[in-house]
């Protein structure tokens, strides 16, 4: 047996195994979920191939609109919201330009560290009648008859969970940027220190340009991280009232399991699948341009 056979032996060995685990949790569910979408099947019994009809269905719910609406939403908050707080932390924190920068940098990223249900159940005891958000409100507004109702609201009800999902988050891309900006040589900085480089200076020609790639993993984490949207959500509203707060996650959870509509369910997470790609696959776009420009 010669070198180069033994070679390949011993990888198909040790890389075999990681490969057949991933197919089977991960390449196998998809397209068993792209098949499953073009059939109308409850589970039992032999599905019936129906075309694209689950996905016509979908497109023409107002549910699903809504839904979608509100993923879209999330995914904002967490590009344009959690990375850039995220970064602006870190940046801090790593300048130090506040004392106690270690209490900050534990108190920013403790959120992530508490599980999503007992999280959605802390705001909503905040946002409750009860809650600390409310007792401010009335006295705030002088009026102790006021409760919140942006929640009965179709266009706004959406935004305390936003509020919650950026304070819950951030502090994840805190640690992310603080941990690359401390690779970053101190020598370069000290150098645009005594060249008489002022602090915007240095952020946005010294430290940016070393940033981009890091910036695109983060947004490729908060994408996709946005548009599977559950647990969260799920604790705090269950997607109500009245579809108001719900995302894809929820409709395809509730068509599935709820309602038994398999078929239909698959459909709708593959169109999870095709936003991610096709939300990523814009971002990565953009990022080639800007490392082009700066890397």
């Amino acid at each position: 047996m010669t070198a180069s056979r033994e070679k390949k032996i011993a990888y198909g060995m040790l890389v075999g195994p990681s490969v057949l685990i991933y197919a089977s949790i991960i390449i196998f569910p998809i397209v068993f979920s792209l098949v499953a979408g073009f059939t109308e099947w409850s589970g039992l019994g032999v599905p019936e191939f129906v075309g694209l009809k689950n996905y016509t269905r979908m497109l023409s719910d107002p549910v699903f609109r809504l839904g979608l609406r509100n993923n879209l939403l999330i995914v904002a908050i967490s590009v344009f919201g959690q990375i850039p707080f995220g970064f602006a932390l870190a940046y801090i924190i790593y300048r130090r330009m506040v004392r106690g920068h270690d209490f900050f940098e534990t108190m920013i990223f403790l959120p992530i560290t508490i599980s999503a249900i007992v999280v959605a159940k802390l705001w909503n005891q905040i946002f409750s009648p009860a809650g600390l958000f409310t007792q401010l409100m009335r006295i705030i507004r002088d009026d102790p008859r006021f409760v919140l109702s942006v929640f009965e609201d179709r266009t706004f009800a959406i935004v305390p969970i936003l509020f919650v999902i950026l304070w819950m988050y951030t502090g994840i891309y805190m640690v992310i940027f603080l941990a690359n900006l401390q690779r970053i040589d101190p020598g370069v900085i000290e150098a645009a220190v005594i060249d008489g480089a002022r602090e915007h200076q240095i952020l946005f020609r010294v430290v940016l340009p070393q940033m981009v790639n890091i910036v695109f993993t983060t947004a490729v984490f908060a994408i996709a991280g946005s548009l599977k949207s559950f647990d969260l959500i799920f604790a705090m509203t269950g997607g109500g009232p009245a579809h108001y707060t719900e995302v894809i996650a929820i409709y395809m959870y509730l068509n599935t399991f709820k309602y038994y509509n398999y078929g239909f369910g698959s459909a709708v997470s593959m169109m999870i699948v095709f936003l991610s790609l096709g939300l990523i696959t814009a971002v990565q776009s953009v990022f080639r341009r800007l490392e082009a420009r700066y890397v």
